[in-house]
Formats: structure tokens, C-alpha cells, sequence
């Protein structure tokens, strides 16, 4: 299938999409702080630049799209045009996660991801949230 749009609007539209702030990132964010969890944002000092980090706790958290990461999900498709520059990048971008986690790992620091997938609404929202605060608290 071809692409309906101009590579020029294809350049536009994919450059207004953020990688900080995202609205997976702000629901995981208000839910720790709501829990009592104080954390830095986007630590530009540790590998990966982690969304969240809990000195405390010497945990990192990374919310993650599942688009960009490759999951598993239905969100994590390979779009059907030009599927191997898509397929590279997405390898390119795991390739890299896995380097920055073995680094913060090797550091000390307990690392989490939270897939965009699993915080849509209802029950598995909700499981996960409550699964993340258990999971960094211990």
C-alpha cells in the first residue's frame, strides 16, 4: 500500500512525536506520586535516560511505546511501508535498551518497563500499576 502522504508531511508528522511527557508516562508518574513515590525525571547523567528513577529504591522505570520498542502487541506492528527501514530501526532500538539496561543493572540500579499496551484502560491498567509499586517497594 502506498503512503498517502508527501515525504515532506510524513517528515512533519513524525517529527511532532515526543518522547518525553507522553500520556503513558504521566499516568505512570501521578500514580507513583500518588502512592507517596518521589522520583527524578529523565536522568540524562544514567544510560537510556530513564523516565523515572527512585533513588530511594535504586530503581529505574521506563515507559516504554510499543511501536518504537517492538513489543509484542498489536501496537507493536511493523507498518507495511518500508517495513525494513522500520524493522531496522526497531532492532536498532532494542539493541540499544538492552545495552543500557545490562549498564544500569551492572550499576546496581533494579530496572522496570512498563509497555504502552499495558496501560489502556481497565483491569490491566490497573494490575500493572499495582504490580510496578510492588515490585519497586521491595
Amino acid at each position: 500500500m502506498a503512503d498517502i502522504m508527501t515525504p515532506a508531511q510524513r517528515s512533519e508528522r513524525m517529527s511532532r512525536i515526543r518522547s518525553q511527557d507522553t500520556k503513558p508516562e504521566m499516568l505512570v508518574r501521578r500514580f507513583l506520586h500518588g502512592q507517596g513515590f518521589r522520583f527524578r525525571l529523565h536522568a540524562r547523567d544514567l544510560p537510556g535516560k530513564p523516565d523515572l528513577v527512585l533513588p530511594k529504591y535504586r530503581a529505574i522505570v521506563f515507559v516504554e511505546g510499543c511501536f518504537w520498542h517492538g513489543h509484542s502487541c498489536q501496537k507493536g506492528r511493523v507498518p507495511g511501508t518500508n517495513p525494513d527501514f522500520w524493522q531496522a530501526k526497531v532492532a536498532a532500538n532494542q539493541a540499544r535498551d538492552k545495552r543500557n539496561q545490562r549498564v544500569l543493572r551492572r550499576d546496581g540500579w533494579r530496572v522496570f518497563r512498563v509497555w504502552e499496551c499495558q496501560l489502556a484502560k481497565g483491569k490491566t491498567r490497573d494490575v500493572t500499576l499495582a504490580r510496578l509499586v510492588s515490585r519497586i517497594s521491595t
